[in-house]
């Protein structure tokens, strides 16, 4: 039996190092060991909860959780019991309360992702720390004309946010629109996987796991492998698609259909784009419409090479999965029975969308360049690796970007490592001004902005709304966990 550590055991408050024994005589699923997850059963959803009258409060308590996964009752984290926690609906000009208790056994705090809200004091404040057993209270309040969209939440404890989001700590955050396109229904599909062993007790990430950003061999959407959705031919829905996943990259297609592509992150286009696949890294959200065609399709991510850091380490890759993700099935969508009346056919198109915020023409403060980069560690022994922003790894303590309120700056996001690196920025969102030496057909705004191994992005960023010191990241949040990361005051 594989002893478990006790940053495992702190993690899970006690219930999974007791499942851990208990199922000692399990086998740990891994490359030469693993059970058969049993996929398929019915498509569920987390419990929502709505604002009224311009408010929403929330208890949110991270605990440990036994569900079934894949066919095994397994031990691992959720909010309110439940993996994914519950699914927040706001709208912009709205109050957000936050209660967040913690039952688990380290710190933990709560980052509410995308969301375009103050960084200081009791709202989006990554510097804050709840202690086990003690609770701490959030306050959002959405501007006005905040854009709407998918959003998620989850913790940013530095040092544990891979560990506490890969065991199940996630929820969607949906800001809702007056212009909604008319549809059967919407759906909130949460991607997010994690590896466990024979007995459902959370497998602890390998030093190489966290190296190259760890991908579960267990790929869920909404707490299920492979769930089964059922439509009428002729339906027309909504999929609000989250990847929470600390490192996999999801390349998203759904076999004999073309999606309606509304937006990505916060951004919706002026009209749906019509897409074959669809590209999510860690952290992006995907707002598609599907219209339903008789007969049982896939849902599917297919491969998609995210680079590797094998050849830095000197060793061999981890087998066909070494520089990226595999193909797999993450859901099957059904359309039976007699031909739906509504929407009418061909459906209405969704209402136009003004033309967002443009920045290419704006005045330009500053200039940075920010280059995420790995290298070998001085001193830590050979194959261990550094994780950096500009050559320095996460200080709490240190500023390492100062930005004058009110102003425009562009930063050119640099990345020479030969892995991709998803960046975020918190609190405010960049529009994407140039990939690869080419500007974008289309005013392309993100939260999350793909890196490219070997490869650069420039973005623009108007820091207006909001002062404070927040962060920015790579989103493979094990990179995240080992330093690679910055500290930003705007002023």
């Amino acid at each position: 039996m594989r002893a478990i550590s006790r940053r495992r055991a702190l993690l899970l408050g006690g219930l999974g190092a007791a499942a851990t024994v208990a199922g000692g005589a399990g086998l740990w699923w891994t490359a030469t060991s693993r059970f058969s997850p049993e996929a398929g059963g019915g498509f569920t959803e987390p419990e929502e909860l709505r604002s009224t009258d311009g408010q929403l409060k929330v208890r949110l308590e991270a605990s440990p959780v036994s569900v079934p996964l894949g066919g095994l009752q397994a031990s691992i984290l959720g909010y309110n019991g439940s993996v994914p926690g519950p699914t927040l609906r706001v709208r912009g000009g709205d109050a957000l309360q936050i209660e967040l208790v913690n039952n688990l056994g380290v710190p933990t705090n709560l980052h509410v992702h995308g969301l375009h809200v103050s960084p200081q004091g009791n709202g989006d404040n990554v510097f804050v720390m709840v202690p086990p057993g003690q609770s701490f209270s959030y306050e959002h309040r959405l501007p006005a004309d905040h854009p709407p969209g998918t959003y998620w939440y989850h913790p940013h404890h530095h040092g544990m946010v891979a560990d506490q989001v890969s065991a199940g700590l996630f929820g969607a955050i949906i800001v809702e629109e007056e212009d909604a396109p008319a549809v059967s229904r919407e759906r909130i599909l949460v991607v997010s996987d994690l590896t466990v062993d024979g007995s459902g007790a959370l497998a602890e990430a390998t030093p190489m796991d966290r190296m190259l950003g760890r991908e579960g061999r267990l790929v869920l959407v909404n707490g299920h492998s492979s769930p089964e959705l059922s439509a009428r031919p002729g339906e027309r829905e909504r999929w609000r698609i989250v990847n929470t996943c600390v490192a996999r990259y999801l390349r998203l297609r759904l076999d004999g259909h073309q999606w309606e592509l509304l937006g990505i992150d916060l951004a919706r286009f002026p009209k749906p784009q019509t897409v074959d696949e669809v590209l999510l890294a860690p952290g992006n959200r995907a707002d598609v419409l599907v219209t339903a065609t008789a007969g049982v399709s896939a849902l599917r991510s297919g491969y998609y090479n995210r680079g590797s850091m094998a050849g830095m380490m000197g060793r061999a890759g981890r087998g066909p999965d070494a520089g990226g993700t595999g193909d797999l099935v993450l859901a099957t969508f059904s359309a039976s029975g007699a031909p739906a009346t509504t929407p009418p056919t061909p459906p209405a198109p969704p209402p136009a969308r003004p033309a967002p915020e443009d920045l290419r023409n704006a005045v330009v403060a500053a200039r940075r360049q920010l280059t995420l980069a790995t290298g070998t560690g001085m001193g830590m022994g050979r194959g261990m690796m550094t994780f950096t922003i500009n050559a320095r790894t996460f200080d709490p303590d240190r500023t390492d970007t100062v930005v004058a309120a009110g102003t425009v700056e562009e930063w050119t996001l640099l990345n020479p490592s030969p892995m991709d690196h998803p960046f975020h920025l918190h609190v405010w969102p960049m529009q994407v001004v140039e990939e690869a030496g080419t500007a974008p057909d289309s005013v392309t705004w993100r939260d999350v902005v793909n890196i490219p191994a070997n490869g650069q992005v420039k973005v623009r960023v108007s820091f207006t709304g909001f002062t404070g010191r927040s962060v920015y990241h790579c989103h493979i949040l094990d990179h995240e966990d080992q330093g690679m990361m910055g500290v930003i005051e705007v002023r």
